[in-house]
């Protein structure tokens, strides 16, 4: 008897377990749909669920009420490209040759030889399409096409890359190193099909993006799909359409906020409408911190310490949010330290993808899905800049400041306004190190009162540097591959 009631027992609970593991709640047992939002230049404070005054993100709220919001998710760097090079790989920019922010006569470009999440994705049945700036290489052999994507419309770097001035009128002075950039071109799969050259044609991205994006979803609802759309704002030169203009009552930038926020309202609405809410993945996050010189055409780090090309907190800890229901519980805040190189591996692990063959460094996020859970997944983040400069580590709520030179908005004139630039400075950094937790300001040196602290983070950046290089140091990675080489 006790034998049968002991097997009894074993049954319950096993049943019990097994009604708590992750399942898709699609009807026909597909895959999960996957939607990344990523935003360019948006700062830490710039939506409801962090800031956002004076004016209001109620999709973006929604969207955390019903999702996960990350406290401490990190863009690989704070700039355009080597950032978006980490959510396509899963690598650490500098690990696969990419830095900084690459221009239409750049020389190099995402190697094709490494895999990214979109030619992962379809290899497993996965229609993918991308919207939005690109910025990986402008050039057919290095665009989404030739990338994974099988659909694509957006612009192939920033959206300041023009020969316009900040007013909107052409640019004639040939001193000006803007003067330069060619006519900046939208592209339809690997065709030019349009010209960007007035702000009016800004005024349209947000708009244009938004109406590809749910076409693809309604077009690609009966097969599970990953949608990329990455928007051109708010990126400088910010614009809003006719029907947001003036009408946020907190300037141009809070009108080109409330439209993104309708964008995204619209994108949720495209997957309610078919059926697909409970079976999706959406992720919204940023790709640094915001570019603080253009002062109130620029956005906010939160009170996060400087912004945009920086290894401060505010040029890289951006918003995060994380919606999938059944999966990860209404409402929830994970505190926990994550990075642009997880969304690769915690993409792929959702959707039973494999993982690239070379080595990346990113981590699956699936176990902080739960709230519950005490797993800590990744408690380190090495802080690269310029080209391959080491300029900072984390470990847990430890922050080790190294010896550097730094972009800084704090000299006088750096913060312009009207759309205008003001001329940031260069400054020494000294060794230091916060503890972010209480401190994510970055405002009180601790080194002295913990040196054993110090010594193990050094340690740590001893390692990153065997592994990745440091010019800082002059030390070449072991673990390092070229980018593409443009010819």
């Amino acid at each position: 008897m006790r034998t049968i009631l002991t097997f009894l027992l074993a049954l319950t609970i096993l049943h019990g377990q097994a009604q708590k593991q992750p399942t898709s709640n699609s009807k026909s047992g597909r895959g999960p749909n996957v939607v990344f939002i990523l935003m360019d230049d948006m700062g830490y404070g710039d939506i409801g669920p962090t800031g956002g005054f004076p004016y209001h993100t109620p999709n973006l709220d929604k969207l955390a009420a019903e999702g996960m919001r990350f406290t401490n998710f990190y863009a690989a760097q704070g700039v355009c490209s080597a950032s978006r090079a980490a959510y396509m790989t899963g690598c650490y920019p500098n690990r696969i040759g990419i830095s900084g922010a690459l221009f239409h006569f750049s020389s190099i470009a995402l190697n094709p030889d490494e895999e990214t999440l979109p030619e992962l994705l379809k290899e497993k049945g996965y229609a993918t399409g991308m919207v939005g700036k690109w910025h990986l290489g402008c050039k057919p052999p290095y665009l989404p096409l030739q990338n994974g994507f099988q659909e694509y419309l957006g612009l192939p770097y920033s959206n300041d890359m023009w020969p316009v001035n900040y007013d909107g009128s052409k640019l004639t002075d040939t001193n000006n190193f803007r003067s330069k950039f060619v006519p900046l071109p939208l592209i339809d799969g690997n065709s030019t099909t349009r010209i960007i050259s007035t702000l009016d044609d800004q005024a349209e991205l947000t708009g244009m993006y938004t109406r590809r994006a749910t076409e693809f979803i309604h077009k690609n609802s009966k097969k599970p799909f990953f949608l990329y759309v990455a928007h051109s704002m708010p990126h400088v030169p910010i614009a809003a359409s006719k029907d947001f203009r003036g009408k946020s009552g907190a300037g141009l930038y809070g009108d080109v906020m409330q439209e993104i926020d309708a964008s995204v309202g619209s994108i949720l609405k495209a997957l309610e409408q078919e059926g697909l809410t409970n079976n999706t993945l959406v992720i919204f996050t940023s790709d640094n911190g915001p570019w603080l010189s253009f002062g109130d055409h620029a956005g906010s780090s939160g009170g996060l310490r400087e912004g945009k090309g920086t290894a401060w907190e505010g040029g890289v800890r951006v918003p995060m949010i994380m919606k999938y229901p059944g999966h990860i519980q209404a409402g929830a805040i994970c505190n926990q330290v994550a990075t642009g190189m997880d969304i690769l591996p915690t993409v792929v692990g959702v959707c039973g993808a494999r993982l690239p063959v070379k080595k990346i460094d990113g981590l699956d996020l699936h176990a902080l899905f739960s709230p519950d859970n005490k797993i800590i997944v990744r408690d380190e983040f090495a802080y690269y800049y310029d080209v391959n400069s080491l300029k900072a580590i984390r470990k847990g709520q430890w922050k080790l400041v190294l010896p550097h030179k730094s972009q800084t908005y704090k000299n006088p004139g750096a913060i312009g306004g009207n759309g205008y630039p003001g001329k940031t400075g260069n400054v020494p950094v000294p060794k230091a190190l916060y503890d972010l937790r209480t401190d994510p300001g970055e405002t009180y040196d601790l080194q002295d009162r913990f040196p054993e602290i110090v010594a193990q983070l050094e340690k740590i950046a001893e390692k990153y540097r065997e592994e990745l290089g440091d010019d800082l140091t002059k030390r070449v990675g072991k673990g390092v591959r070229p980018a593409a080489v443009v010819k």
